[in-house]
């Protein structure tokens, strides 16, 4: 007899919480009433919340038991000492310093970098990475920092089925190494690869960045957030490493680096917290100065003792082999599902959320007129489903000369699965949401920016559809075109 096939989730349920049910004309009225940006549709108004996985998702009986255990001294808490031995066991890393969430670590590091390259007179950092997502690039951009995305190019095809999408270019890195030398205080990999589709980076990869690291005497730093993650899949993909269990692959990522920052509010399984971990003491001293100035003291850093507790119990929980296996089978079933209907994907399906290609399923959309947030809105109109754009509203920028948009490299939605909060049905009804908008795909309409911040403006812009044309002075491509609009060798329109 085979072995069941169905997928089950690994828990059961022990508190439940009501789901807004709504009309599609309310819909249509909320999405109004947010200017359509999803970011500004009320939580309330949401049947299935998708927009991100980061702190949304359902804590375990032993962390919300762990609440309880919570020493809330202010200083010298015995919750930050219980959390630090567990952090060192795993990452092996000298100092570690608490946050309240992952871009307040980032925040601390970019600046602490930024001051010493200042101290010795150096000029502006230029920090290397596989890619940089929008609040860590914002934060060290907003020190003065240049931010360079050296993602392999096989990661740049959403088609290509390479199964380590997220590794950074080593010849590319060597390069920059080379013209920038003292001006890289270090460099930064992200694993799993959020902007590129969640896409893992192969522990060859980062043993290769941790020997050029050493040959130029570079500091080699982590974006953490999903290790967990990143550690099942090397061992699902990566020949060598599938007799290994993720608790020992995630160790030795870790001990490949010299420090990292980490958003717990993914793999630490948690609903607010971020660590900031560093083997410089130099560095940890200059960082706890500014924790304890905007955060807190350095044993708490933002957070409440019964946050640290439940961080604790969370970064044992997330290597779980069962976990980790129903968490990715998960994200496969929805990816099959809609590579079944023909829905265009990036490929293959990453650790923490599907992506659709929003240029290729609105090809009549030109990316200026951001056909992500127009998938998004689409999907809400549907069944009330909350995703995310990443594509030209989040990375893209306005032309100073006043002509279209500075477009990004892909105009993607990622649908992010927050962590042991939805079952198989829900993701069901999900691929019913999909399904509906991709056959009424041929009927869409982009979106103008009328209101926008100057820094990370996905977060609160304000849009307006752009009207209908009439049937004689343009015609709509057919929704199974493959005609996309031309782009220069920057990613930027021709």
């Amino acid at each position: 007899m085979q072995s069941p096939r169905t997928i089950i989730e690994p828990f059961r349920i022990k508190s439940v919480e009501p789901l807004p049910l709504l009309t599609r004309a309310d819909r249509l009225v909320h999405l109004r009433n947010a200017h359509y940006n999803p970011f500004l549709l009320r939580g309330e108004h949401v049947t299935i919340d998708l927009l991100t996985d980061s702190g949304t998702g359902a804590m375990s009986a032993k962390q919300w038991a762990a609440l309880m255990l919570g020493d809330e001294t202010y200083a010298g808490s015995r919750s930050y000492f219980r959390l630090a031995e567990v952090v060192r066991d795993l990452t092996g890393m000298r100092h570690v310093i608490p946050t309240h969430q992952g871009r307040a670590s980032e925040h601390i590091l970019f600046h602490v970098l930024q001051q010493r390259q200042i101290a010795n007179g150096l000029p502006p950092m230029v920090v290397p990475s596989n890619s940089f997502f929008d609040t860590t690039r914002a934060n060290c951009e907003y020190h003065g920092g240049i931010a360079l995305d050296l993602l392999t190019d096989e990661g740049k095809d959403p088609t290509s089925e390479h199964p380590f999408k997220g590794n950074i270019s080593l010849p590319k890195l060597k390069a920059t190494l080379d013209e920038h030398g003292p001006n890289v205080p270090l460099v930064l990999v992200t694993v799993t690869n959020n902007k590129g589709g969640g896409q893992p980076v192969s522990l060859a990869n980062l043993r290769a960045v941790r020997r050029i690291c050493d040959d130029y005497g570079v500091p080699l730093y982590l974006d953490a957030a999903r290790f967990a993650e990143n550690a099942w899949l090397i061992r699902e993909r990566e020949a060598g490493q599938s007799h290994r269990m993720p608790e020992a692959i995630a160790k030795e990522m870790f001990r490949l680096a010299d420090g990292f920052v980490m958003s717990a509010k993914k793999d630490g399984l948690v609903h607010i917290g971020g660590l900031l971990c560093i083997n410089d003491d130099e560095l940890a001293d200059a960082a706890r100065s500014l924790l304890i100035l905007t955060e807190g003291f350095p044993t708490y850093g933002g957070l409440a003792g019964r946050d640290l507790e439940a961080l604790a119990v969370g970064l044992t929980e997330v290597l779980d082999r069962k976990y980790l296996a129903y968490r990715h089978a998960s994200v496969r079933y929805l990816f099959e599902k809609l590579d079944a209907m023909g829905v265009p994907l990036v490929r293959p399906p990453g650790g923490h959320a599907v992506f659709i290609d929003a240029g290729r399923f609105y090809p009549h959309i030109p990316p200026w007129q951001y056909p992500g947030v127009v998938l998004a809105n689409a999907l809400y109109i549907q069944g009330g489903v909350r995703a995310v754009e990443i594509g030209t509203a989040m990375f893209g920028a306005p032309d100073p000369a006043g002509g279209p948009d500075v477009c990004a490299d892909h105009e993607l939605v990622r649908l992010a699965l927050p962590r042991r909060s939805y079952t198989q049905s829900h993701v069901d009804y999900l691929i019913e949401v999909v399904g509906a908008a991709w056959n009424d795909r041929s009927r869409a309409l982009g979106l103008d920016i009328v209101e926008q911040k100057p820094v990370l403006r996905a977060f609160t812009a304000r849009y307006e559809p752009r009207a209908r044309p009439r049937r004689s002075s343009s015609a709509v491509p057919p929704a199974d075109s493959d005609v996309q609009p031309p782009r220069n060798g920057h990613g930027t329109t021709a």
